[in-house]
């Protein structure tokens, strides 16, 4: 075994939600160093917008590096991804987090996104009577794991004939998009009764359209994950409640699945970390957790 290792996590876009996934890189990899007596570093590059060709260019550059293994939260699907095929054709184990597995190839760390999307639909549902106007903000349109759940959403949403589903815009999953985009909507739909997003950054922007427009309580709104803004949100009765990835995890196992990978384990095709409902009857736990 060498005497070091290097893991590279490239997440979609750099985003508090990807820091969680750092800091469990970083976790288990200091517990696989302590472990194993060698020096493992996680080298942490994440693009500055969601953006399929940054992205390709930073794997690209991460490949050329050589290290032992490559996580990547693909923008775009695989077959979109030139670099990855490249990175897989030279032999450097990769893994894909928050997001589906592609092929039989490459494991999957995540969870089920579109049943994480149908718990949030449900939900919001159950919270409105059955009936009523709601948006449903889109994350990156072409990410795999945002479309799952927009997909699911939308399918739980149909099954209801006295909802009536509007656009609610798109974030890219970026905070300040997601802000402007809500913002336009509760202008365009003053009946607006409830609104559900696709990434970490919708809810965080939706909250803060509706406690400015002075609606908090009457748009209901259901997110999704789990960083502090949006448990504070939560616990403001601003937003209900989340459907949550657990992104410590996702990032722990995919430096695991990457050093097995890397000793020639055999990896299974999908790691489902799990999804979590967090209301106001136990955020304060989960706020507690961040501290």
């Amino acid at each position: 075994m060498p005497n070091a290792l290097r893991f590279v996590i490239v997440p979609k876009v750099a985003h508090p939600w990807f820091d969680e996934v750092h800091k469990g890189a970083r976790m288990q990899a200091a517990a696989l160093s302590a472990r194993l007596g060698v020096d493992i570093a996680v080298e942490y590059l994440p693009p500055a917008s969601a953006d399929a060709h940054e992205q390709n260019e930073i794997l690209e550059c991460a490949a050329r590096s050589r290290p032992t293994g490559i996580a990547v939260d693909p923008v775009d699907s695989i077959g979109n991804m030139a670099a990855i095929n490249r990175i897989r054709e030279q032999g450097t184990p990769l893994v894909v987090f928050d997001s589906p597995a592609p092929d039989a190839g490459i494991t999957s760390v995540g969870n089920d996104f579109s049943q994480q999307g149908t718990i949030a639909a449900e939900r919001l549902v159950a919270l409105i009577g059955h009936a009523g106007k709601v948006a449903v903000m889109q994350g990156c349109p072409t990410a795999p794991n945002h479309k799952e759940r927009y997909d699911a959403q939308l399918a739980v949403l149909a099954r209801h004939p006295g909802i009536t589903v509007v656009d609610g815009g798109c974030d890219n999953d970026d905070i300040d998009t997601a802000l402007a985009q809500a913002s336009a909507v509760l202008e365009r739909h003053a009946d607006l009764s409830g609104y559900l997003c696709c990434d970490a950054s919708g809810p965080i922007g939706i909250a803060a359209a509706i406690k400015r427009a002075g609606k908090a309580g009457t748009v209901k709104v259901v997110g999704m994950d789990s960083i502090r803004p949006i448990l504070e949100a939560i616990q403001e009765g601003v937003i209900d409640s989340s459907s949550a990835t657990i992104p410590l995890m996702q990032g722990s196992m995919s430096v695991l699945m990457l050093w097995q990978a890397s000793i020639g384990v055999r990896i299974p095709h999908a790691i489902d970390t799990g999804i979590e409902v967090i209301t106001q009857d136990n955020v304060d736990r989960y706020l507690a957790a961040t501290d």
